[in-house]
């Protein structure tokens, strides 16, 4: 595969469209797949806690967490995983998150994945953004490039984002600040799993 292939396939263009040579990928988004990315899968249905000084139980401060493939009548298989935590101690500074994330997009044999180390995460009721420096992929130049996604946890059928959105594929983003993403637009498809956002309760 080129590189231009790579680029096109994990990159989302403003149209989304996949075609033979190029599929509008990144912002297709894509997955992590355990062949790929090597990703597990993190889905938790409640905050875990820690033991405070004084001896309570205290949920951590935010997360995000899960796993799912995103819905594409072409067919694409791309996914998304996210192990993203803000410890309770940590609750007033959101660029304290530790965690990864990692997505991928395939389509008609061609692809690429990526994996990202997180560096800011703040949510809000069950709106969750994260973002991350890209640490380990097979699309050219990924790497060294923040990226940032959000995430609708609905309950239902859960939505994403991507920052990439706008620009084809996040080689292509530029200077992407801290905690910045789009609004979540694609849908996850129903039955491959779903995202858990735990809210931020900030002390202002």
């Amino acid at each position: 595969m080129n590189r231009r292939t790579k680029t096109a396939v994990l990159g989302l263009g403003a149209a989304l469209l996949v075609t033979a040579g190029a599929t509008g990928a990144t912002g297709a988004a894509g997955a992590v797949t355990s062949a790929s990315a090597g990703a597990t899968d993190s889905t938790t249905t409640s905050a875990p806690s820690v033991d405070s000084a004084a001896g309570e139980r205290q949920r951590e401060a935010a997360a995000l967490t899960g796993r799912a493939k995103l819905y594409r009548s072409a067919g694409d298989d791309i996914t998304f995983s996210f192990d993203a935590h803000l410890a309770a101690k940590d609750t007033d500074d959101p660029l304290k998150a530790t965690g990864t994330f990692e997505w991928s997009h395939y389509a008609g044999g061609d692809g690429a994945w990526a994996k990202a180390e997180v560096d800011c995460l703040v949510t809000g009721g069950k709106v969750a953004v994260v973002s991350g420096v890209v640490t380990d992929s097979d699309l050219p130049g990924a790497k060294g490039k923040r990226v940032g996604i959000t995430v609708h946890d609905t309950g239902r059928q859960d939505r994403l984002g991507y920052s990439w959105a706008s620009t084809g594929n996040p080689v292509e983003t530029k200077d992407l600040p801290k905690c910045v993403g789009s609004a979540p637009f694609e849908k996850v498809k129903k039955g491959t799993g779903d995202f858990t956002v735990v809210p931020w309760n900030p002390k202002f």
